[in-house]
């Protein structure tokens, strides 16, 4: 068993796994923290942006990097389409990889770096959740992106620069491999690959192992997934949750006793208590909007949203400020809102129970109902005609650098009564503000991850007792660095790092194999001793589909054994039907002597050999050979 870590980002991982002569990936996560070095992209034109001077490294002067550069407040930053960094693709042929399991929607944004264009033949599997959602987050990317159009060109020249370059932009790491997002109709080809399975539905992969996804508790539909053979067990353990939110509870007991457990997506904030930021943020929210000011939130299209929006407004409620309107402004915002509503399978068991009052598992449809949200498609979306301040907007990208919040940004930036509060732990909320120094508008940072953290890590890992654990090295403490929260357990544990392959897990002896009928009825066993029969076994093994089985060997006909001197008379037949005619025979006391004059050829045909005279090519040559062997004598 070998383990193959393609990703730098151990939130957003990427693994392949060699198991049992199958290569399975775990996850494809889409590193976006090297969008971060590129100018936003405003859905409408900024002066301000536009506006910016060239940077031009001292003591350089490159024509080629004309116009790549810009530089804000002291900060450089690529005027080109943002990119992404995609996992390694140097290390493992996607080509040969044989199905891709996905854990949960902030996994699969790499799905078609790894299917399109190079080869895929394999099968992936996700919920349905993760699939739709999934869906949402990529066509809300690729529309933005596409909306830009050509206004930003192809920069390329400063990647073979970076050690002129000034930092952050410097300290890029390996800025050659990143990627621009696919098209919309590459991401559908994509998506189209995924095969839905439910939680706790065994997933036969070619006959070798199992495949089951078990609830994690981390979003809707995510999970864990657990693969079994018959002498050996896996469980991938990603982006897991123990809090008590939306989506359904973890599921722990199919976790226990593996071989090999990998554990990836903890948290990104350790030190930030999910629960208490969400408090923080409804208090940064109503003193803002009592102050006369609006609040930008920069969010994804679903997940935490969907807490937000119900905590949010209960507060505001309770707070007198039942009248301020709250707006979702994305691409996909009617679809997502609509489609959390009816994953009632996919919830916890008190979102559960409101589906049979009947109600919604989430308050948004009421709150739209009663007109107190709103969400568009994009600013200019004729839902908001009536846009009313103060008020709470949910719009994307949480980096910054994509959709509406790019637009509310620049338009509230000047003023201090406005507040901008940052909740997804993706992206440090000062590089994302960076482009829009300076900043007069109040920022907060209130990052709310309910992955697992450093202790409840440890405390699963102990609980569920693996033999061998894996997990990437950003995770484990540095021997002589300062005191910090990592993962320490008591079990065999291994350290991954981007590009690296580790050989993992028990090495196979044992392997299940299948006895055909009619070899098992030919068996006569003896006894040995009491309680114990055995017979010999001759048989073919037999590996298909990563199948064992043991078969009746081949019959094999006895060999053919020539002896003695070949008939003449048939041998001239033989001869004449080889298309070799007009034979000669001279009889003589020592044998025949067979003359092909055409041919110029002889054949001395006595009693204990048989000598043949030839100028001919290889044709001739060969046909003699069949007439001769046609008539000799054999058993």
């Amino acid at each position: 068993m070998k383990l193959y870590c393609l990703s730098s980002d151990a939130a957003k991982p990427c693994f392949v796994l060699s198991f049992k002569e199958l290569m399975i990936m775990l996850d494809c996560g889409l590193s976006a923290h090297s969008v971060l070095n590129f100018l936003p992209l405003p859905p409408v034109p900024s002066t301000r942006l536009a506006s910016l001077p060239n940077y031009t490294p001292p003591h350089l002067n490159d024509p080629l990097l004309e116009g790549e550069l810009k530089e804000c407040c002291g900060r450089v930053f690529v005027d080109s389409i943002p990119e992404f960094c995609p996992p390694l693709d140097k290390v493992v042929d996607f080509s040969q990889l044989d199905v891709i399991l996905i854990s949960n929607y902030t996994c699969m944004m790499a799905l078609p770096f790894i299917t399109e264009d190079t080869g895929f033949k394999g099968q992936v599997y996700a919920t349905e959740p993760t699939l739709q959602i999934g869906r949402f987050y990529l066509e809300e990317l690729a529309e933005w992106v596409a909306g830009a159009g050509g206004a930003a060109g192809a920069a390329r020249r400063w990647k073979e620069l970076l050690h002129v370059l000034p930092p952050p932009l410097a300290l890029a790491a390996r800025p050659r491999a990143w990627r621009r997002l696919f098209a919309p109709a590459s991401i559908a080809r994509a998506l189209a690959r995924v095969r839905v399975v439910g939680y706790d539905e065994r997933v036969d992969i070619y006959g070798a192992l199992d495949a089951t996804a078990v609830s994690s508790g981390f979003c809707l539909g995510s999970a864990n997934w657990v693969l079994r053979s018959a002498h050996e067990k896996v469980a991938y353990v990603s982006g897991s949750s123990t809090l008590t939110t939306h989506p359904r509870p973890i599921n722990q007991a199919a976790l226990r006793g593996a071989d090999l457990l990998v554990l990836a997506a903890l948290t990104q904030t350790p030190a930030h208590n999910p629960d208490h930021m969400l408090g923080d943020l409804c208090v940064h929210a109503t003193v803002t909007l009592r102050a006369g000011g609006s609040v930008l939130c920069p969010v994804y299209p679903s997940g935490v949203l969907y807490d937000l929006l119900e905590c949010l407004s209960a507060h505001l409620d309770g707070a007198g400020l039942a009248h301020v309107p709250l707006y979702v402004v994305s691409p996909v915002a009617d679809s997502s809102l609509a489609y959390s509503n009816i994953l009632a399978e996919w919830v916890s068991v008190g979102k559960q129970a409101r589906v049979y009052l009947p109600e919604e598992p989430f308050p948004h449809a009421a709150l739209a109902r009663g007109g107190r949200l709103k969400h568009a498609r994009s600013l200019h979306d004729d839902a908001l005609g009536d846009f009313r301040q103060p008020c709470v907007v949910f719009a994307g990208h949480p980096s910054l650098r994509f959709g509406a919040a790019v637009h509310l940004v620049e338009l509230w930036a000047s003023n201090p009564a406005h507040a901008i509060i940052f909740t997804e732990p993706d992206f440090p909320y000062a590089d994302a503000l960076a482009p829009f120094q300076p900043l007069n508008m109040k920022a907060f940072h209130c990052p709310i991850d309910t992955s697992l953290n450093y202790s409840q890590a440890n405390k699963l890992v102990r609980e569920l007792r693996p033999r061998e654990l894996a997990l990437p090295e950003q995770y484990a403490g540095a021997p002589g660095a300062a005191p910090r929260p990592c993962i320490s357990a008591d079990v065999p544990t291994v350290l991954l790092r981007r590009g690296a392959a580790r050989r993992l897990g028990p090495r196979r002896a044992l392997t299940r194999a299948t006895l055909s009928g009619a070899l098992a009825a030919s068996l006569a066993p003896r006894e040995l001793r009491a309680g114990l029969r055995a017979a010999p076994l001759a048989a073919a093994l037999r590996v298909r589909d990563s199948r064992v089985s043991l078969d009746e060997p081949p019959r094999r006909a006895a060999p053919r054994l020539e002896l003695g001197a070949p008939d003449v008379d048939a041998l001239v037949r033989e001869l004449a039907r080889e298309g070799v005619g007009d034979a000669r025979v001279e009889r003589g006391p020592d044998g025949c002597i067979v003359h092909l004059p055409r041919h110029d050829t002889l054949l001395h045909v006595e009693r204990h050999a048989t000598h043949v005279f030839c100028e001919g090519g290889a044709d001739l040559r060969q046909a003699l050979r069949r007439a001769i062997a046609a008539c000799l004598p054999s058993v």
